[in-house]
């Protein structure tokens, strides 16, 4: 049988005939196999044939998903001859400040984990109901009591939404007018107590680090008069931490009753980093993140009381 050349692969092999995936499929389905271990560090990729093979993509889609990968520092010695090396240092380039974007849930806590290593830790969050704070301090906790950290002074400050507004999200779906404001106020509720039980926990189990070890430890929350659409985390005036608020549609049970909502689940929301001394780009995001938030904190925040 005569093979088309246009369905040959480098090697001579056929190849599939379903659509080319892009360079950039390509470095999704690598990345997905050095952040999940199926590549380890210091190992070697195979060849650049061997994969334009795997995916049915010319070589040159497999050096542009490499070099993306080069980027991102997952990647050494990307060229056209030798193949290319998983990282050595591969932890640092998934959860260091040049890592690329990950869930909140996976990219949080092994940074607050780095700002805690300082002797003044400051860390200052805008957030929703400070879920994804509250997990991710869990990390240098145990680090603490294990003896692995010992900062002398830790600084928090908090801006969460106030409990006096009507918030943008989450917001009941496709209710009858008659019951929309009974449907609203029944997730307000829900969030607030959500809001409240987090900042309580988070408060507690920092403070209770002056007691078990001494350390100087403050922690303020103040209330803002709108919904953030986005959430951000300042550490050590050495990074910013962003993420998006998506919202996506989705059912919660209140009082044994189903009610569908747009919510944003911020634990999912993608982490974008930005590190002061990177690039004149991300120093200038960190210092103008930090001035926004000062200038919420001082003008139209609010106290905030953790209670219902």
């Amino acid at each position: 049988m005569v093979v088309e050349p246009k369905h040959a692969s480098a090697n001579g092999r056929k190849r599939s005939q379903r659509p080319q995936k892009s360079h950039r499929e390509v470095a999704d389905e690598l990345r997905a196999r050095i952040t999940s271990g199926q590549l380890q560090p210091g190992q070697r990729m195979p060849t650049q044939a061997r994969l334009a093979d795997e995916f049915g993509v010319e070589r040159g889609a497999v050096r542009q998903a490499l070099r993306i990968l080069q980027s991102e520092h997952l990647l050494t010695n990307v060229s056209k001859g030798a193949p290319a090396t998983v990282a050595p240092d591969l932890a640092r380039a998934l959860t260091g400040p040049g890592a690329p974007p990950q869930p909140t849930m996976v990219a949080l806590a092994p940074r607050i984990a780095a700002a805690f290593a300082s002797p003044h830790v400051e860390i200052d969050a805008l957030c929703l109901t400070s879920v994804s704070l509250t997990l991710a301090i869990g990390e240098p906790l145990r680090q603490i009591h294990a003896g692995q950290l010992k900062p002398a002074k830790v600084d928090v400050r908090v801006l969460l939404p106030s409990r006096d507004i009507s918030l943008a999200f989450p917001t009941s779906v496709d209710v009858p007018a008659d019951d929309a404001d009974d449907a609203d106020e029944q997730l307000r509720l829900r969030w607030l107590a959500q809001r409240n039980a987090q900042g309580q926990v988070l408060r507690h189990n920092l403070q209770a680090l002056r007691a078990t070890h001494g350390i100087d430890v403050r922690i303020s929350f103040r209330a803002l008069p709108f919904t953030p659409p986005v959430k951000l985390y300042l550490l050590n005036s050495a990074e910013a931490l962003f993420a998006y608020y998506t919202l996506a549609r989705r059912e919660v049970e209140i009082d044994h009753q189903q009610l569908e909502m747009y919510d944003a689940p911020g634990i999912q929301s993608m982490l974008f980093a930005f590190e002061q001394g990177a690039g004149l780009r991300d120093t200038t995001f960190v210092e103008q993140s930090h001035v926004w938030f000062n200038a919420l904190w001082e003008t139209i925040s609010s106290e905030l009381v953790l209670t219902s």
